[in-house]
């Protein structure tokens, strides 16, 4: 048998505290304090626990070359190897049974994509799955007679100011403009009416957000698109999934939308009992996001952006950023068509990208945005300080 290491792990030092009642029952304080350590792999959802020698011989490991398990075994102890085997760590060349053979293609997903190392790991063990934030909440009210403020103290600073107000200059202000105006309205959106969205306006917004302008064949084999947001390289490696729940002439389901034909591509239909559990699910129980008209999954084609930006320590954060300007391309074209917009990411991903049939470290969700049209009255709070939404 023949392995390697996986492609990328990290190994973290962590103390966990608990308690114990025989200790306390011997006049102690009860509180034990426990040193471990946790392997962070990126293909593998769940931290693994390691002991000191496994700690040891995963750092001896080569990623890249693969070995004979039995030379391994003159090396390192064969019970810690075989360990590293069922946690995943160690990958087998020819797997034979299923779970290896799960660790190897999850293993080789994240090689394929070429991740710098820190971002894969922080990409695969930030995701969600299953939070309830209302339940979150719930348990955070219920559990201190404090209040939020009290718990947290004072927030900082509004602006983190570096000079004296003396010493400042002032800049002149424009003339009001259509754009002022809109960007005036521009506010997050929590209460929305329960009847469909038009057809026109899904459409139109989508366009404005997500549609590509012009595509150029940059060189041979290569094109980018222009659309009316910046990104990285013009590679517009963020794509839109959608949960369709109430759009004129659009069955409730999940669709992928195509940039340059401006066309929806069906992937599942749902009846509309089903979509709105999903929506709830998508966005970790905010019922005011799950009652939009339809949600828009952020979704990053990370081999997209790092086929050109390879194991680069910018790569990911451009692709976070590419997420959060087609987010204000959506306010924007909501806004200009008096509808409301959101963006979130209290998300579930892990649900996400079952729901869509995503490889998590080839194509993830960063946000999941929507919108639709604003209910009469405000039953949820929304933040509107300007009064331009509200009176």
């Amino acid at each position: 048998m023949r392995v390697r290491r996986c492609a990328v792990v990290l190994v973290e030092p962590r103390e966990s505290i608990d308690f114990d009642l025989v200790e306390l029952a011997l006049g102690e304080t009860g509180v034990r304090e426990r040193l471990g350590w946790l392997a962070l792999a990126a293909h593998c959802d769940e931290e693994i626990p390691l002991d000191a020698a496994a700690v040891a011989a995963l750092g001896a490991l080569s990623p890249g070359h693969w070995q004979s398990l039995d030379e391994l075994s003159s090396r390192h102890p064969r019970a810690v190897l075989e360990a590293l085997l069922a946690k995943g760590l160690l990958i087998v060349q020819a797997p034979a049974d299923e779970i290896s053979r799960q660790f190897a293609q999850a293993d080789e997903a994240v090689r394929a994509v070429h991740w710098r190392g820190l971002s894969a790991v922080t990409h695969r063990h930030a995701r969600w799955r299953g939070v309830d934030s209302e339940a979150v909440e719930r348990l955070f009210s219920e559990a201190s007679p404090q209040t939020f403020l009290e718990r947290l103290g004072p927030a900082p600073p509004v602006v983190g100011e570096r000079a004296p107000a003396a010493s400042r200059l002032p800049l002149e202000k424009p003339s009001p403009s259509p754009l002022d105006a809109l960007m005036d309205r521009r506010v997050t959106c929590r209460n929305y009416d329960p009847a469909p969205l038009s057809f026109d306006a899904f459409s139109a917004v989508l366009y404005r957000a997500f549609g590509a302008r012009a595509v150029s064949d940059y060189a041979p084999g290569v094109q980018l698109l222009k659309k009316g947001v910046p990104s990285a390289g013009g590679l517009h490696a963020v794509e839109a999934y959608l949960l369709v729940q109430r759009v004129e002439g659009i069955a409730p389901g999940l669709y992928h939308y195509h940039p340059v034909e401006h066309a929806l591509e069906p992937l599942r239909a749902l009846d509309a009992d089903e979509a709105a559990k999903l929506a709830r699910r998508f966005v970790a129980a905010q019922a005011y996001y799950a009652a939009a008209p339809l949600q828009i999954a952020l979704v990053a084609r990370f081999e997209r952006n790092f086929w050109k930006y390879r194991n680069h320590a910018k790569a990911y954060r451009a692709v976070i950023l590419d997420a959060g300007h087609l987010s204000q391309a959506i306010y924007l074209g909501a806004t200009e068509m008096n509808l409301g917009a959101f963006i979130t990411a209290a998300i579930n991903e892990v649900e996400i990208e079952q729901a869509f049939g995503l490889e998590p470290m080839a194509e993830g969700p960063l946000a999941v945005c929507g919108f639709g049209v604003r209910a009469v009255t405000r039953a949820t709070v929304e933040f509107d300080p300007a009064h331009r939404v509200w009176p």
